[in-house]
């Protein structure tokens, strides 16, 4: 059967189900609350998942976002890097990524000309494309060299993700490699960047790894672009992203099924409202359209945000978080041609194609982010899932060449949005695309396909409509500031901890925690079982 677009369908609890005391109760089913389910149902736990929407996924969700056109994009995040293979081959998930040859490029204009960097297709083509843009082969050495060290880190960091925390020293003797601990976890990631590297774009691109769903400076002293770099270079220990194949529900949908088969009930539309815990046995009250109910059970794993959980315990909250990206999604009828004729679009587009992302534009779009105003050159990245797995399209739109479209804005803080999300939103949505634009050799609108009423194949989400849709505080994909991945005064053995000793903490805002990564609910899983075999 074809997964269906939202997963699971609703379903509700016998009354039997809903009277019996389980031993897990998991709040939310996302991606980590079902790795989690999948995890404890297996090693004979009774769990039960509560879902406040009428579907599980998540943010790790496809769905058809244009009426009456037949193409599944991955509507939130879209792309895997974290997940570790441990978990698909503990779980038997049927999950297959597709690998992206071009890693990057990124359009600019040298001596009034078009021209760009293609990042990927092999060493000597690389090569070559650096030599290209900047007249000698010294930036491609230097690129070559900085990779090689976060490659090195990553083999040896990965691991450790599905592992209990290593302490700050024990990650530090992990590294090995006292330059790589100094650029990566103790200075700015600005210093290392300018010092290895001179050009203004070059350095751009290393930069955005930083910054996706993080708004810093390079030089910020309090390393969040640190913590978010060291994410985006160790996935799989090799920093690669990959595409997954039948879009980001194939995977959800996978971690469902292995979370029924093995015995878990999932609740779709029962909201968890409130959590009660004597630190041995807790009750979880939760409200459908039908009214509230109550469940108990020995522990409860909850897949929210921090700020969600003291909600639900009635503990102090934490700081707000703040998200600060622009989510664009467009479907269509064929690639753009470039100004920069050089290069096919079909790669061009097929990695991460970078706009208006030089290291200075970044640091002057952060500037004027932070200065309470929009960038006047809104930096973003976009890439093309259907050109790495067509499957997400129809056979109609495949055969006539239509193609998705995902695009990432960067620094862009909720907070702008808050004295009129539409109108902001729409303003932003404009001169985003109004920086594409400047590389392409026809407007993006010119491509763009309609839906069944006639509408174009487009829409933009700010923070603040991540926030109303998915319960992301503030719109923060990570739902707080990423955490070193080690441990610190009071983050636990396995970083799922709360003051609560049996309510854990398995989503984004975990230690360890970001990304479709599945580290969260594995480690809370572990840190149950650990804990009921003592």
């Amino acid at each position: 059967m074809a997964p269906a677009d939202h997963h699971v369908l609703r379903r509700g609890m016998t009354a039997a189900q809903e009277s019996r005391t389980y031993d897990v109760v998991i709040v939310g089913g996302g991606h980590n609350g079902l790795t989690a389910a999948a995890y404890l149902a297996r090693a004979g736990r009774s769990v039960l998942v509560l879902e406040r929407l009428d579907h599980t996924g998540g943010a790790a969700i496809s769905t058809r976002p244009f009426a009456g056109v037949d193409a599944r994009l991955s509507r939130y995040s879209y792309l895997v890097s974290l997940l570790p293979r441990k978990i698909l081959t503990d779980l038997g998930l049927d999950v297959r990524l597709g690998t992206r040859t071009i890693s990057s490029y990124t359009p600019t204009e040298r001596d009034g000309r078009p021209t760009g960097l293609l990042v990927g297709g092999g060493e000597e083509r690389t090569r070559e494309a650096f030599v290209r843009l900047t007249g000698s082969d010294r930036e491609y050495r230097a690129w070559q060299s900085f990779y090689d060290l976060t490659g090195r880190v990553a083999r040896r960091v990965f691991p450790t993700l599905t592992e209990p925390l290593p302490t700050r020293e024990e990650l530090r003797r992990t590294v090995d490699d006292e330059e790589a601990w100094r650029i990566l976890f103790e200075e700015p990631l600005g210093f290392a960047v300018e010092d290895r590297f001179s050009d203004d774009l070059v350095r751009g691109v290393v930069l955005t790894d930083a910054l996706i769903g993080t708004f810093a400076d390079a030089h910020d002293p309090s390393l969040k672009q640190n913590r978010c770099f060291l994410y985006h270079v160790i996935g799989g220990g090799t920093g690669a992203w990959d595409v997954p194949v039948g879009g980001m529900g194939a995977v959800t949908d996978a971690l469902a099924d292995a979370a029924r088969k093995a015995g878990a009930v999932i609740a779709t539309g029962h909201e968890a409202v409130r959590v009660e815990t004597d630190g041995r046995t807790a009750e979880v009250t939760h409200r459908t359209a039908d009214g509230e109910g109550v469940v108990t059970a020995g522990h409860v794993l909850v897949n929210a945000s921090p700020e969600e959980l003291a909600r639900l315990t009635g503990d102090t909250p934490p700081p707000h978080a703040e998200g600060a990206q622009l989510k664009v999604n467009m479907l269509l009828k064929r690639l753009p041609r470039l100004r920069d004729s050089s290069v096919d679009p079909r790669e061009a587009f097929a990695g991460t194609f970078h706009i208006a992302e030089g290291y200075q534009q970044l640091a002057t779009a952060h500037a004027q982010a932070d200065a309470g105003r929009l960038p006047d050159a809104p930096p973003s990245e976009i890439y093309c899932h259907s050109l790495t797995d067509p499957s997400i399209l129809g056979p109609e739109l495949a055969a006539q060449g239509y193609q998705t479209l995902t695009l990432f804005g960067l620094h862009t803080p909720a907070r702008l949005f808050e004295r009129d999300n539409d109108a902001v939103r729409e303003e932003l949505l404009k001169a985003t695309i109004a920086q594409l634009d400047a590389h392409l050799a026809e407007p993006i609108a010119d491509c763009l396909a309609t839906d069944a009423d006639g509408r174009p194949c487009i829409e933009a989400k700010s923070p603040l409509d991540l926030e109303r849709d998915l319960g992301l505080p503030g719109g923060n994909i990570f739902h707080r500031d990423l955490s070193w991945p080690h441990a610190q005064d009071g983050t636990g053995r396995w970083g799922v901890e709360t003051p609560h000793a049996n309510v854990l903490l398995c989503g984004a805002g975990a230690v360890r925690g970001g990304g479709v990564s599945g580290v969260p609910g594995h480690n809370a899983a572990m840190a149950v079982l650990e804990s009921t075999r003592a």
